[in-house]
């Protein structure tokens, strides 16, 4: 059975419960707050903070949690990239080395597209980058990343790609997983990257990506794509910690991502929340009293539970 574990301060998780309170089941586990159950997942939230996802579409379901979560617990990860050690894990030296680091962002978001970014940066580039101020973006606010990430795209090559909401549900509506689309995304922004290096004569030892997968899978899901070697392809959980690279992809993916933002807040005529908790459900009902449900395509990630939670607000 499929699992993921988050944990989040006690408002978020009196947020979680308001947003699966149509869900609430009496029997919870011991020392449990309260348990949700649907029939495709199963949430039950600890005293300790600790939320569980159950079932199998529990990664999905918790993933929509994972954007914003500050605390300790695993950030936009599932359950399945914290699994046990494994053959793609970097070097000690990493950090050291030469890397083409990606990253994405807003998987989690409901409102929003995917954004994956490719950075390749070396040891030759480390002052520069940390005299602009570039580290693991989560100690970073929106405001600071978007200051550093103006300047960051002047000193690196890079490969910025986005999958608008349009597009992504028309994928999601043909099978394709969101695990799928990162894994194409993350690999084509790699690729892009090595041919402006090879344009330039540039040389890179190695490309790290931000682990959202089991590396098997990851392959998997781009088996029938041009793509890099696989002896020098590393995966690592919180790798933004690792090397400036993947810190460098995850601000100009958080920048991009802020700006379409924007661009699809004017264009629903509001500004339209991050996450996927109950101000998005608010948001999104507003939205389908205004537009109708269909408009949501544009803007929204159609198949999370938001847009069932929305309607029922209408």
């Amino acid at each position: 059975m499929a699992h993921a574990v988050l944990k989040f301060n006690k408002e978020k998780i009196n947020e979680i419960k308001k947003h699966y309170q149509n869900a609430l089941i009496n029997k919870s586990a011991p020392g449990a707050l309260f348990t949700a159950k649907t029939p495709d997942y199963t949430i039950t939230a600890y005293q300790s903070g600790k939320v569980l996802f159950q079932g199998k579409n529990a990664e999905l379901e918790a993933a929509k949690w994972q954007a914003g979560n500050n605390q300790d617990a695993p950030s936009k990860k599932s359950a399945a990239a914290y699994s046990a050690p494994h053959q793609y894990l970097p070097p000690k030296n990493i950090s050291d080395l030469t890397i083409i680091g990606s990253d994405e962002v807003g998987t989690g978001d409901y409102f929003g597209p995917i954004t994956v970014c490719a950075v390749h940066s070396g040891p030759e580039q480390h002052d520069i980058l940390e005299q602009l101020g570039v580290k693991d973006s989560k100690s970073l606010t929106d405001e600071r990343m978007i200051m550093i990430a103006r300047d960051l795209i002047k000193h690196v090559d890079y490969s910025l790609l986005i999958l608008p909401n349009d597009k992504y549900n028309q994928l999601q509506s043909r099978g394709y997983s969101q695990g799928k689309m990162k894994a194409i995304l993350h690999n084509q922004a790699i690729l892009h990257v090595i041919d402006k290096l090879k344009a330039k004569n540039k040389a890179y030892d190695a490309v790290l990506i931000d682990q959202f997968a089991k590396p098997d899978l990851y392959f998997s899901y781009i088996k029938d794509e041009k793509q890099q070697a696989r002896d020098k392809v590393f995966f690592q959980t919180k790798a933004e910690g690792l090397h400036l690279s993947v810190a460098a992809a995850s601000i100009i993916a958080r920048y991009a991502f802020l700006k379409e933002m924007d661009k699809l807040s004017e264009l629903a005529g509001q500004k339209l929340p991050k996450g996927a908790g109950y101000k998005v459900d608010e948001a999104a009902a507003d939205i389908i009293r205004k537009k109708g449900e269909g408009f949501l395509k544009n803007i929204a990630k159609i198949h999370f539970a938001n847009t069932k939670k929305a309607q029922k607000l209408k």
